[in-house]
């Protein structure tokens, strides 16, 4: 248990910021799911639009610490041969 001030500063304070993270993972997470429900219908004008505003939401993930840039940058590139592959 936290017994000295810093300690219970810090135990507020990751409860709060692990609050934040868990919802920008959400809301990556639904972008993704945007470009995949495109892909799977098979509009690729759609995926190309839902992909193209998922990116950056991708990068503010990683700038922001909650996701690691090689697994952005795979995510983002898997998505991107799928929709290409669309044609």
């Amino acid at each position: 248990m936290a017994n000295t001030p810093q300690a219970k500063k810090r135990i507020r304070r990751n409860a709060r910021r692990t609050d934040v993270n868990t919802s920008r993972i959400s809301r990556i997470r639904s972008f993704i799911k945007k470009v995949e429900v495109a892909i799977e219908s098979g509009d690729k004008e759609v995926a190309a639009a839902a992909l193209k505003a998922a990116q950056p939401e991708i990068m503010r993930g990683v700038s922001k610490g909650v996701l690691n840039k090689n697994m952005a940058s795979r995510k983002f590139s898997r998505l991107n041969k799928r929709v290409v592959a669309l044609g």
